[in-house]
């Protein structure tokens, strides 16, 4: 096309089409990159937590053994049967850590349920980019 020529209709539907092309690789690709980068961030997040709820775990059983015992010692000295008392103690021990375990695994999957795999960036470009083409279309 020389200078002063204009484009013919076709030439610039063609362009149109290659640049619209172009377009929609990258944001695949974008797609792509930014899954990958949300899903390794989600399983390390995930592996973290697998690990600090085991060592805590270990660490929680020892304890709650021992709350356990000081409250069948203090039921004891009260004049309560010893196994009564062991009993009575490792109940109330049971309860507490189930209404602590029930709070902080609605916590954690509330936190989970907070951060998206999807791609969102990538998702508001693609619109945008529909946004363009149909206005160049138009």
């Amino acid at each position: 096309i020389a200078m002063n020529e204009e484009p013919h209709i076709g030439d610039l539907l063609r362009q149109l089409r290659d640049d619209t092309t172009d377009l929609l690789k990258k944001e695949v690709a974008l797609a792509k990159t930014e899954m990958g980068e949300n899903l390794q961030r989600t399983a390390r997040n995930i592996g973290e937590l697998a690990v600090g709820a085991f060592v805590a775990s270990s660490a929680l059983v020892i304890v709650l053994m021992a709350l356990a015992f000081f409250l069948a010692s203090m039921f004891s000295r009260r004049g309560m049967d010893e196994q009564a008392a062991e009993g009575l103690g490792l109940v109330i021990v049971a309860l507490i850590a189930m209404a602590t375990s029930g709070v902080l695994i609605m916590k954690a999957l509330s936190a989970l349920k907070t951060h998206s795999v999807a791609p969102d960036r990538t998702v508001q470009s693609l619109r945008e980019d529909k946004q363009w083409a149909q206005n160049k279309l138009s």
